[in-house]
């Protein structure tokens, strides 16, 4: 996979495990059995080799003695698989084609081995890391399994720019600048109208001007560093407002 410069930033290996057989016409059943499912496997792989295998276990040494350093490869390897889905999204006009989480995964590993070996799946050493769940805990009072039923059962209402936010950071975090900046200006016309009370509705004001400026540069190209900055805090001061508004403030 290349980057806009044309360089090789990473190798993205696909491939399909399992699934049922697909059917062609209705069949008849009378019983809902659980249906095996097809597992996929991502493989991303650095560009550039090792020297030597003891350069290639000198890396994962570190990486197993460095949780951040961790963090950052995994993310990256992501980032990359991303990149691949955005792109497979537009080409196929498909838009329930969905980017992935870490925190989605079934199994995550990070190590080295031959080239074949590695895209079957197969590696002269790697690490296994815990599932997100045990790995990144996170603690919150907005209580979401809560709001989830009372959004189902028509409870509480919901805004119209809470999925507008997401989008926004969804693009931001991907690194579509333009993307995350033209959604940003809707998501906050939207929010500052919804909580149009002070102090929440002043405060978004405050991002109104830049904002803007950071939609109307992204209609003509990619955006400089102070309007990607301008995007970055109306979305986090957005994403604050929010967490105020699910609880109660």
């Amino acid at each position: 996979m290349r980057s806009a410069s044309s360089q090789l930033d990473a190798v993205l290996i696909l491939g399909t495990e399992g699934g049922p057989p697909r059917h062609r016409r209705p069949r008849s059943t009378d019983v809902a059995a659980p249906e095996p499912v097809p597992t996929s496997r991502a493989t991303v792989v650095h560009p550039s080799p090792f020297g030597s295998g003891s350069a290639a276990a000198a890396w994962l040494s570190e990486l197993r003695a460095d949780e951040e350093a961790l963090d950052l490869e995994l993310d990256s390897a992501v980032a990359v698989l991303n990149r691949s889905l955005f792109a497979r999204r537009l080409a196929t006009a498909d838009p329930y084609l969905a980017e992935v989480s870490f925190d989605r995964a079934l199994v995550a590993r990070v190590g080295y081995g031959d080239g074949e070996a590695v895209a079957d799946g197969r590696f002269a050493e790697a690490l296994e890391l815990p599932r997100p769940g045990a790995r990144r805990v996170k603690r919150s009072m907005e209580a979401p399994d809560e709001r989830f039923a009372a959004l189902l059962g028509a409870r509480t209402e919901r805004l119209v720019a809470e999925e507008l936010v997401l989008r926004a950071r969804l693009d931001l975090d991907a690194g579509r600048a333009r993307e995350a900046a033209l959604q940003a200006r809707v998501a906050l016309e939207a929010l500052a109208e919804a909580l149009a009370s002070p102090p929440a509705g002043a405060a978004l004001a405050e991002h109104r001007a830049a904002i803007a400026a950071a939609a109307n540069a992204a209609l003509a190209g990619e955006l400089d560093g102070d309007a990607l900055q301008a995007v970055t805090e109306a979305v986090r001061a957005m994403e604050a407002d929010l967490r105020r508004h699910r609880l109660g403030g």
